[in-house]
């Protein structure tokens, strides 16, 4: 095998773009590698820095010889029936410059043709590779791209070097009007000049860590994570936990130096969430707390060799001190005014020109809150509910909420909690902006939690109702993030109850602000969080057949959907599941473009058609209950013992019978089976291996 290594040499990345560059390059990469026969099983590494996107992989010298069939005219075309060759099959030959006894007979699905076996001479990994990277990197895209000089190539940020190596020797390529080099550079302040002409990514490697620059972002979170770990054992403390942080400095330097700053005592008065999101959101600094309360301390991450004179830490504490000041008067005067009288001034807040203000969509939520308390199992907590849902938008008119967005949700249970209002009511206002993404937890309270629902859904479908629909990556409203937040809250927190209904209420508060007629924006809603769950679920390692099936009964109940799929996934392994699936699908294959048709037990005329029907009402009448209350695999394991009575059935009961009356009766028999069946999943759907080899 021989050594790959690329580097793509910019300015100074986004942390964020340098993961979808990474993502993207690992992806491309070994898709190009794999289909150029170089790659060979093994995996692409991708590492990084603010200013370097870097790719490792073991790769074959170059291709293997092929083998390729050529197929020319057919057998009866290109010889006589004695053998010798007619004018077709010489004329063959000679294009394709073989002799004519090189030629064969091969069996084909058209019949009998002529051919050869040629062989084709793989080529040299040096030169195939240079036009593989030309495509993958013009192909790289990001959240935002520029120009840079006359050149309508787009990249993140200007492409500074590219450096290809393979068993050591350079690739010559060229992007953009670059041209790739043998060298790459040290650390930006510290070794700008320094030039590395590197042999192999360990050469690579150790030349860039005493140029002070750590290419891998695994090691430099290491360094990060036992550094702070050693600075802050001593003191019994532990960082506040920020993993978003983490990342964005992990992948901000290129070589790491963690500090420990102070600030002074009195600000300690605040709360720990405005400590954390000044410290975090105002210098990227980590909070330091023990015992669950705020230090006076913070710790830093600076992309330098060290801090001798203490200089990076003194001047963070400088800039801190008077971000600690604002946020400390922000907190004073938003103690002023009770949330009470904030909401008033919602009115003035538009949430949407057509959808109205923020009061106006505090009043749509104290609604669905009373609905969803009826259905969620809170009801005696409707009083808590209302007053959440009234004043949960009132900290948008606080300081520092203007200050720090991030704080909405938390800013308002705070402020509750400062001024005595029901912890219950409280807690529910703090958490209802939750969850924020797939990775945030959902709300732990139950008021929370259907405080968030509420909230989401009246955005979602407000938005829909006016025909506002995401395209690509735009979604300026931010409906798959809070699609993706109600998914997960119901799936976290196991509600049992009709989500359909909730779209009707939600449609029905709304009343005639919507553009579009009820049941389009409803059937439109269903649609969408349909793809959000099939993007959950393949993100949880489901097949992708299984959520379609899992899915096909409809989103009446997002948990018994997840139900359903579990069912389906836990009994995939099971003799009886493949024989099963095969059975279901003769039945819709036989039911596809028939009308509805009704049972009477009067035309049954053959035994086993009396015996299906029997089987049928017993699995029925035991399956039903089993699916109300969620307990779909058992169900499923019900509606298996209608397989030997089908079997049977198809065996012996001609379906399609001439009399008009007795096909009907039959037809009648799969549909209430089929209609069963439907309940649990979506069967057409499964890929089965015996479906496969039929």
């Amino acid at each position: 095998m021989s050594e790959f290594l690329l580097e793509i040499m910019t300015e100074e990345l986004p942390a964020s773009h340098v993961r979808t560059g990474l993502e993207q390059l690992k992806t491309a990469l070994g898709a190009e590698l794999s289909a150029a026969g170089l790659l060979e099983g093994q995996e692409v590494k991708v590492m990084g820095t603010c200013r370097r996107l870097v790719v490792l992989a073991d790769i074959a010298p170059g291709q293997k010889d092929r083998q390729e069939r050529v197929i020319g005219p057919p057998k009866a075309a290109a010889f006589k029936p004695d053998g010798t060759p007619t004018p077709a099959g010489l004329g063959f030959a000679k294009a394709r410059g073989v002799e004519i006894s090189q030629l064969e007979v091969y069996a084909t699905e058209r019949g009998e043709y002529v051919g050869f076996f040629k062989t084709e001479p793989g080529q040299p990994a040096e030169a195939i590779l240079p036009n593989i990277l030309v495509r993958v990197i013009t192909g790289l895209s990001f959240p935002k791209m520029m120009r840079w000089a006359e050149n309508p190539f787009r990249f993140s940020r200007p492409i500074k070097n590219l450096l290809g190596l393979v068993a050591g020797r350079p690739l010559d390529f060229e992007v953009a009007g670059l041209r790739s080099s043998d060298f790459t550079f040290g650390h930006k302040i510290f070794h700008p000049d320094f030039k590395i002409r590197p042999q192999s990514f360990e050469d690579y490697r150790n030349s860039l860590e005493g140029a002070l620059v750590v290419v891998d972002h695994e090691a430099r979170r290491q360094m990060i994570q036992a550094e702070i770990q050693r600075l802050l054992e001593s003191l019994g403390a532990q960082l506040h936990p920020e993993p978003d942080l983490l990342e964005k400095l992990t992948f901000d330097i290129e070589h790491p130096h963690v500090f420990l700053g102070s600030f002074h005592p009195d600000f300690l008065r605040l709360p720990l969430e405005v400590l954390s999101t000044a410290l975090r959101e105002g210098q990227h600094l980590f909070s330091v707390i023990k015992a669950g309360g705020q230090q006076a301390l913070f710790v830093g991450v600076a992309d330098a060799r060290g801090d001798a004179k203490g200089l990076i830490r003194q001047g963070n504490e400088r800039v801190l001190k008077a971000r600690l000041k604002d946020a400390d008067f922000f907190w004073q005067q938003d103690l002023k005014a009770s949330l009470a009288e904030r909401a008033k001034g919602l009115e003035r807040v538009v949430f949407q020109e057509k959808l109205g203000s923020y009061q106006d969509k505090a009043q749509r939520l104290k609604k669905l809150a009373v609905y969803l308390c009826d259905r969620l199992d809170a009801s005696e907590q409707k009083k808590e509910a209302l007053l959440a849902a009234e004043l949960c938008k009132a900290d948008l008119l606080t300081d520092m909420v203007r200050e720090f967005a991030s704080l909405q949700g938390r800013m308002g249970g705070l402020l509750a909690r400062e001024q005595g209002l029901a912890a219950a009511a409280g807690q529910a206002i703090y958490e209802h902006y939750r969850p924020v993404g797939l990775e945030d937890e959902s709300p732990a309270s139950t008021l929370g939690a259907l405080l968030s629902l509420g909230d989401k859904v009246d955005s979602i479908m407000g938005v829909l109702g006016l025909g506002i629909q995401t395209s690509g990556s735009s979604d300026p409203f931010g409906l798959r993030r809070n699609a993706h937040g109600v998914c997960k809250v119901i799936l976290d927190k196991k509600f049992d109850f009709s989500f359909g209904r909730l779209l009707d209420k939600t449609l029905e508060i709304y009343g005639q602000k919507l553009e579009r007629p009820a049941a389009e924006v409803k059937a439109a809603a269903l649609e969408f969080f349909a793809g959000r769950l099939r993007y959950i679920y393949e993100r949880q390692g489901f097949r992708y057949d299984l959520i379609k099936a899992a899915l096909g009964p409809g989103l009446d109940n997002i948990h018994h959907s997840f139900l359903r799929l579990k069912a389906l996934s836990a009994l995939r392994s099971s003799p009886q599941f493949e024989p099963f699936i095969l059975m279901a699908k003769r039945v819709n294959n036989i039911l596809r473009d028939q009308p509805a048709g009704r049972v009477n037990y009067a035309l049954f005329s053959e035994k086993e058609e009396k015996e299906l029907w029997s089987v049928f009402g017993i699995v029925k009448e035991n399956a039903t209950p089993m699916m109300a209350k969620g307990d779909y695999a058992q169900a499923q394991k019900m509606v298996f013992r209608l397989q030997p009575a089908l079997n049977t059935f198809f065996d012996k009961v001609l379906v399609m019978a001439e009399e008009k009356r007795l096909r009907q009766n039959r037809l009648g028999l799969l549909q209430a089976i089929s209609r069963l069946l439907s309940r649990i999943a979506d069967y057409g759907q499964v890929v089965v291996e015996g479906e496969k080899a039929q």
